[in-house]
């Protein structure tokens, strides 16, 4: 399970060092993809496999179901972890993501997620103001 929040430097080619807690589990292949709130979702090989699988099943449903298979199938990239621990991030995933030279590497449960570093500040400002409504809604007020 990942969890936890890292700050790390994109280099001139566009690598990032993964945090050393998660590479073992990453593994040495990881599949990297658009996702949500414009970061980008990073998954070990077999996780994404079964990410994938449930993604293509609802692929050809709703319009809905449809956008997010394209927006996490067509996007999605392997990519080699090298010796040093760095991952090569495309540049159509750069540019979606709006990464600068920072980006916070987070753990969340079964995938890691790169966001650019001024974006991770202004979502978890408002994830942290909306906590206690959140929780109210969704009946978790642990």
């Amino acid at each position: 399970m990942f969890i936890g929040e890292y700050l790390h430097t994109l280099d001139p080619k566009n690598r990032i060092s993964l945090p050393a807690k998660f590479r073992k589990d990453l593994g040495r292949a990881v599949v990297m993809t658009r996702g949500l709130d414009r970061c980008l979702f990073v998954y070990p090989k077999k996780a994404w496999e079964k990410e994938a699988e449930g993604r293509a099943v609802h692929a050809g449903g709703t319009a809905a179901a449809r956008g997010l298979a394209r927006l996490f199938l067509a996007g999605a990239m392997e990519a080699e972890v090298d010796a040093a621990g760095r991952v090569l991030i495309p540049d159509h995933l750069k540019s979606f993501a709006g990464l600068s030279s920072k980006a916070i590497i987070a753990g969340v449960a079964s995938r890691v997620e790169i966001w650019d570093e001024a974006a991770w500040k202004r979502y978890t400002a408002l994830i942290e103001r909306d906590a206690d409504a959140f929780a109210e809604k969704l009946g978790d007020a642990n």
